[in-house]
C-alpha cells in the first residue's frame, strides 16, 4: 500500500468509480484494448502527436461507453481543464478544414481519435492502479493507490490553431491564459532580468522534453526566481498555478501547498524566442523535479504545445521506486 504524500479520498474513490463503470461498459474485444497490467511498460509511454496508439478509441465506443469514457476523464480534472480538453479535442474539427482550406498535407483531424486505457484493476486497494486519456494535443495520465493520487503527470495540453482565426469560433483561445501570463511576466523584467532570463533568440521547434519518459535539462537555465521582485514572483506563481490547477482541485492544491512549502526561489524562468505575442516564442520554469515547459513556434506562432512534468515522479515512478517495483516497470 502507498505511504508517501496526502490522502485525497475522494478523489481517488470518483476515479476508481468512473473507471469501474467505464471498464464494467466493455465488451471483451474492447477490453483487450483498454486494459493492460498497470506495470506493463506501456504505461510509460506517451506522445501528443496526431498518432495510431493503443487503448480504446472513440470511434470504437457506443454513446454510453464515450459518456462513460469522458466522466473517467473528468474524474481527474478541474472543471475548466475538463472544458479545455474537450474543447481540444473538437478543435480537431476546426484544425481539419484550415489545412484543407490551405492546401495542407498533413494528418487525418478526427475527434473520434482519441484512445482511452485502463492500467490495473481500478476496484482494488492493495495495488496501485491508472487510467490516460490521449490524442492529438491532450495526453493526461493518472495513477492511483488506495485513498491517493500517486501522479498525475505527465500533462500536456496543446492548440493547433492557438487563436482561431475564421468561422464560428473565429477567436477562440483555449491556452491563451498560458500565452498570455508569460508574456506578462517577461515583459515586467528589467534589462539586466531579460537578460538572464532570455536563454534563446529563436525558440524551439517544440518542448525540448518532448514525449521523454523523464524529463531532463542539461543544465539549470535562466533567471531565478529569488532574483525577481515580490510582483514578479506572484506573476511566477500565476504561471504555476494555470498548470498545477488543472487537475482537480483537491490533489492540486496538495501540489501547490508542498510548492509553498519549498518555495519557489530556487525555480528560474527561461525565455526564448520573441518577446511579443505572435512572435515565435518559448518558455520554461524548472525547479527541483517541477517542470512546465511550453512552446508556440509552430505555424507561424499559432500552435501552442504545454504541460507539466515532475521529474522524479512522472508515472509515479518515485512512489514505485519506493516500494522496490521499479524494476518491473522499466
Amino acid at each position: 500500500m502507498a505511504t508517501n504524500g496526502h490522502s485525497q479520498p475522494q478523489a481517488a474513490s470518483e476515479m476508481a468509480s468512473a473507471a469501474s463503470k467505464f471498464l464494467g461498459s466493455l465488451s471483451a474485444d474492447q477490453k483487450q484494448k483498454a486494459v493492460y497490467p498497470y506495470l506493463d511498460g506501456e504505461r510509460v509511454f506517451w506522445y501528443y502527436p496526431p498518432l495510431n496508439r493503443h487503448g480504446l478509441a472513440i470511434r470504437d465506443m457506443d454513446e454510453n461507453q464515450r459518456k462513460l469514457a469522458y466522466a473517467m476523464m473528468e474524474s481527474g480534472l478541474a472543471p475548466r481543464a475538463y472544458k479545455q480538453a474537450v474543447q481540444i479535442i473538437e478543435h480537431e474539427s476546426i484544425l481539419g478544414p484550415l489545412e484543407k482550406e490551405a492546401n495542407a498535407v498533413t494528418f487525418v483531424r478526427d475527434p473520434e481519435l482519441y484512445y482511452f486505457t485502463i492500467f490495473g484493476d481500478p476496484s482494488g486497494t492493495e495495488e496501485p492502479w491508472g487510467w490516460r486519456a490521449e490524442g492529438h494535443h491532450v495526453s493526461l495520465h493518472f495513477s492511483i493507490w488506495d485513498d491517493k493520487v500517486i501522479s498525475a503527470t505527465p500533462f500536456f495540453f496543446g492548440a493547433n490553431p492557438a487563436e482561431v482565426p475564421s468561422g464560428t469560433k473565429k477567436g477562440l483561445r483555449i491556452l491563451g491564459d498560458r500565452e498570455d501570463l508569460g508574456f506578462e511576466l517577461l515583459n515586467s523584467f528589467d534589462s539586466g532580468q531579460k537578460s538572464t532570463a532570455i536563454i534563446y533568440d529563436e525558440a524551439p521547434y517544440d518542448i525540448l522534453t518532448y514525449n521523454a519518459s523523464r524529463p531532463l535539462f542539461a543544465r539549470e537555465e535562466g533567471l531565478l526566481v529569488s532574483k525577481m521582485n515580490g510582483t514578479q514572483q506572484e506573476m511566477v506563481m500565476s504561471i504555476i498555478n494555470e498548470y498545477v490547477s488543472t487537475i482537480r482541485d483537491d490533489v492540486a492544491q496538495d501540489k501547490l501547498s508542498a510548492i509553498s512549502e519549498q518555495g519557489i526561489g530556487d525555480f528560474r524562468f527561461a525565455w526564448g524566442g520573441g518577446m511579443e505575442p505572435r512572435t515565435k516564442h518559448y518558455y520554461r520554469i524548472h525547479g527541483g523535479s517541477f517542470v512546465v515547459e511550453y512552446d508556440n513556434r509552430q505555424n507561424d506562432a499559432n500552435h501552442i504545445h504545454s504541460v507539466l512534468r515532475d521529474s522524479e515522479n512522472d508515472f509515479a515512478v518515485d512512489v514505485l521506486r519506493e516500494h522496490l517495483l521499479l524494476y518491473h516497470v522499466l
